[in-house]
């Protein structure tokens, strides 16, 4: 029984590969396809019980490593959107989508949904499949699309949703990659003079045979406790970065810490606060303007703000309003949104447009995003030059000055 049990088990787990196929119909016209098979031989009997005289089968193969990004499926969005508005049928869309994707990752998930619609799922349930690429507001704005009859449509604003959101998060990392890359710089620099320019003018001082200045001895004790510990020194420090970022992406505290240091930081901390708001008010109007009740897509709108202390705070508006407060008061009483963005709601409320409402402070708040980091770049710049000048000149000085020392003594 157990051996039987095992090879019922193995026959369940049998790989199925991924082929394209050219043959001929019973009227002799030369037909082609794709199908997903555990082997040749399964695609030419499928096929054969089909009417269909095969003559080539080609197994398809993907690269492997590549990855989905959200870039990836930004773009297959807006694709899929405009190539329905243009009266291409769904799997035909998916099939020329795919075909055409430069990333091979791409191409092999988008025939795994289209195999999927083909028998017989829905598309938003063939999405669902897929949560790491396809999260709950784009599965439920699919699915809003499909029992309305308006896929094209909310396709086409979900594409523009995902665009807007995309960029907002290209120039938060931006703004915040530039001084991050200086510090980085900075640091294997003076690596670099610590551990082996500093040790050369070390041994030039020693035949001086006079005292060394404050500065100078500074420099030599900082220089040899790298020397002599450099490989200490570089495993700490990536290995904190690396604990750091591994147990920022897995524990829910840490997250929630983080998030609120951010948000109070000086300078970065407003730049994200606003791209915060601009993502939660662009998300509710996504999702309310496609029909989806206003406590269901609160369920949505936490987790695309990005940030922990909104996620909690949207847990809380939803509570609220699901008990009947309106969304106004329930989004002051959170005490995490400026009064311009609860005067815009009231507004919004107030006149049946809270989708066009929200759809403004997004473009807002998105506009001051904007400004913030230009700004911030403009001013970052004098103090990296200052911070750079202050770091390499210092040491420049500290070695040079027992050569100025013997000079003048000269």
């Amino acid at each position: 029984m157990a051996s039987i049990a095992k090879a019922s088990k193995k026959a369940g787990q049998i790989k199925e590969f991924y082929f394209t196929w050219e043959g001929k119909d019973k009227g002799g016209k030369i037909v082609r396809g794709e199908m997903r098979a555990g082997g040749e031989t399964l695609v030419h009997a499928t096929l054969r019980r089909q009417g269909i005289l095969v003559t080539k089968v080609r197994k398809q193969s993907f690269a492997k490593g590549g990855r989905v990004t959200e870039k990836d499926i930004t773009l297959f969005t807006r694709q899929l959107a405009t190539m329905l508005k243009a009266g291409v049928p769904l799997l035909q869309a998916f099939e020329i989508v795919g075909k055409g994707a430069s990333n091979r990752a791409v191409g092999k998930l988008l025939i795994d949904i289209k195999n999927d619609v083909e028998t017989g799922s829905s598309l938003n349930q063939a999405f669902r499949k897929y949560p790491l690429h396809f999260d709950a507001l784009f599965c439920n704005l699919v699915s809003a699309g499909e029992q309305a009859g308006i896929l094209d449509a909310l396709l086409d604003r979900l594409a523009t949703y995902k665009e807007k959101i995309l960029a907002i998060k290209s120039k938060i990392k931006s703004a915040l990659f530039y001084p991050i890359a200086i510090v980085v710089v900075a640091f294997i620099i003076t690596a670099i003079i610590m551990i082996f320019v500093i040790p050369q003018f070390k041994s030039v001082f020693k035949s001086f045979g006079a005292d060394l200045p404050a500065p100078t001895l500074f420099v030599i004790a900082i220089s040899d406790f790298f020397v002599a510990n450099w490989y200490y020194i570089f495993g700490a420090l990536f290995g904190a970065v690396y604990a750091f970022f591994y147990f920022w992406k897995r524990s829910v505290p840490m997250q929630m810490v983080m998030d609120r240091a951010l948000l109070s930081a000086p300078v970065f901390g407003a730049i994200v606060k606003k791209a915060t708001i601009a993502r939660w008010t662009r998300t509710l109007a996504t999702m309310f303007a496609a029909g989806v009740p206003l406590v269901e897509a609160l369920d949505s709108v936490g987790g695309a703000a990005g940030n922990h202390v909104y996620k909690m705070a949207t847990k809380q508006i939803q509570g609220e309003v699901s008990t009947g407060t309106s969304l106004t008061v329930a989004m002051q009483n959170s005490n995490v949104f400026p009064s311009m963005v609860i005067q815009m709601v009231a507004i919004g409320e107030e006149s049946g447009q809270l989708d066009a409402m929200l759809s403004k402070v997004a473009d807002f708040f998105e506009a001051e995003v904007d400004d913030s980091v230009e700004g911030l770049s403009s001013l970052m710049e004098p103090i990296i030059m200052v911070f750079l000048g202050t770091l390499i000149g210092g040491l420049v000085v500290a070695m040079y000055l027992p050569i100025f020392k013997v000079a003048q003594a000269i």
